[in-house]
Formats: structure tokens, sequence, C-alpha cells
């Protein structure tokens, strides 16, 4: 008799687990299919702190528009959300794109100029953790984090660490700092969520690693009536195959081992120029999936320095 009532506390015990982890999952999935909709976003940025007493903080950052994160793709543990960004009534950009994946074992590190390193994730340091990957407008890599959603006292947040490339505001402006460590914040909030940043803008060489200054970040998504989307609805749907091709074309290069160079401008522009006169092209032809996944590879293997 103790021999079942033992056995009977321990299936308890287990159906326990499993159920408060299932309902934990689903308040993650919950929170992250939040993060889609039609947005107000403001950015705002300012360098705070240097080691070098010499420094001199650079001009605090503000700039805003609209934005239509599009849940694009859906399944019990993978989430992808793809960002339309309007300026105008009739003016939309392909935006970054960012994928939510559970106990996801592979992140792509960012090392330093335009190189990429995989990452083999052991059990313990995925478990009920998620990965987000964030992805350029082109679709090449950006950078990928982990951490956990915490659901608690009415707030839902994630937090997470990772280096990444300089952001697109300093990409062209700068060079006395090579890598920006993230420090990355998304919550919800009751208007929308915002992703809060306290990054470090680092200068990394054979010597080390080195603190130029730190900087905070503030990123807020204000929900915003969806009639303002509604050319960028109509320019998605166009464009949206063409897209779902290149995704495609690089998960065959994510998929390879080591690591994953890119290189800046072929024949004077930049991959993504060339990606999205594509993207137009498609749009007016009408091209089917294999000739849209045929012409992306060819492009994108003219950047693909190294994947070894």
């Amino acid at each position: 008799m103790k021999k079942i009532l033992y056995l009977a506390a321990l299936l308890v015990t287990f159906q326990t687990t499993l159920t408060s982890a299932q309902s934990k999952l689903d308040q993650d999935r919950k929170a992250i299919l939040s993060l889609g909709g039609f947005y107000k976003v403001t950015f705002d940025y300012g360098e705070t702190f240097s080691p070098d007493t010499a420094y001199k903080n650079h001009v605090q950052y503000h700039a805003s528009g609209y934005e239509w994160a599009v849940v694009e793709q859906e399944s019990p543990k993978k989430i992808v959300i793809q960002h339309i960004l309007v300026t105008g009534d009739t003016s939309v950009i392909k935006h970054w794109r960012e994928d939510w994946v559970y106990e996801e074992p592979n992140v792509l590190s960012f090392d330093k100029s335009s190189s990429w390193n995989k990452t083999k994730l052991s059990a313990a340091d995925t478990k009920g953790r998620w990965v987000q990957k964030v992805f350029q407008v082109d679709d090449g890599p950006r950078y990928e984090s982990i951490g956990t959603w915490v659901h608690v006292d009415g707030r839902h947040e994630w937090h997470s660490e990772c280096d990444s490339p300089l952001p697109r505001r300093e990409f062209t402006k700068r060079s006395d700092y090579n890598v920006l460590r993230r420090g990355n914040r998304i919550y919800l909030t009751d208007k929308g969520w915002m992703f809060e940043q306290d990054n470090q803008k680092i200068i990394r060489s054979a010597d080390g690693d080195k603190l130029l200054v730190r900087e905070k970040g503030y990123e807020e998504f204000t929900k915003a009536d969806e009639a303002k989307f509604a050319y960028a609805q109509k320019w998605w749907k166009t464009q949206q195959p063409y897209w779902t091709a290149v995704r495609q074309v690089w998960d065959e290069i994510y998929a390879q081992p080591g690591t994953l160079k890119l290189k800046g401008k072929v024949d004077g522009k930049l991959l993504y120029e060339r990606l999205f006169e594509l993207a137009d092209q498609s749009a007016k032809g009408k091209w089917d999936v294999v000739k849209n996944k045929d012409a992306a590879r060819k492009v994108i293997a003219d950047y693909v320095e190294k994947a070894v």
C-alpha cells in the first residue's frame, strides 16, 4: 500500500510540474505574440559614462515613426515577427525581423568585422528559455541572445545580453568602436511594449575588449490606429512571397557549421540594396518561389565571404 501511495504521489508531482511548465510556456508565447501589432515608435539613445575623462559624449539620438510588427509564423516553440517601417502615406520599408525560438541549442555570436561564430548551448543553459534572433533588413544576421521570460506581479519581461555590430544610426558615422554589447530588456506596458537597453560601446582588438562609453536606450512601441497602415498591408502582400524565399536561402546558410563572415559593398552596392531591387522586380513580375530563391541565392552568395 505504501508503495502504491508513493507512486501515486510521484505521478501527482509529475503532472503538477508538467502543467506548471506548460502554463509558463503558454504565458511566454502570449507575451511574445503581443509584440505584434500596429505601433507608433520612438527611439531615444544617450551616452552616459566613459572611463576616459577626456571623452565627450555624442549628441543624443531621437527619432520616431510608425511600425507594423507582422506575426509571420507561429508554432508552439517558434514565433517569427517581421517589422515594417512606415514613414509616409505611401512610403514603406521592410525593417528588422525577430525570430523567437524556445530552448534553441545554437546561437550566432557576433565577433567583430561582420563575423559571427556559431555557439552550442547546453541543455541546462536552454531549459525554459527563449532565444531572440534579430536580423538585418536584408535578413542577414545581426545578433542572437537567450533569456527567460518572467511573469510576476502583473509584469511580463525578458532580459538578455549579447554582442552585436554597430547600430544603423551609427554604422556609417563612427569608427571609434566596433562592438555594441547590448543589455536587452523587453517588457509589456498597458499601451504596448518597451525595448530598454543598457549598452556598452566596445573597442575589440587582439589585446581584448576596452570600454569606450556606456549608453542608455529606449524604443517605445505605443499602439496605433490600424488605418495608418492600410498601404503597408497592401504593399507587404506583394512583397511577402519574395522575402519568404529569401529567408529560406538564409536558413541554408545558417545551417552550415563554423564561422559566417559577410562582405560590405560588392560592385558598389550593399546587400540590402540589391535584395530590395529584386523584391520590387518580383512584386511586379510575380516570380514563383523557385525563381525567387534562385535569384536571392545568387545575390547573397556574392556577399558570403566565409561559411566554413
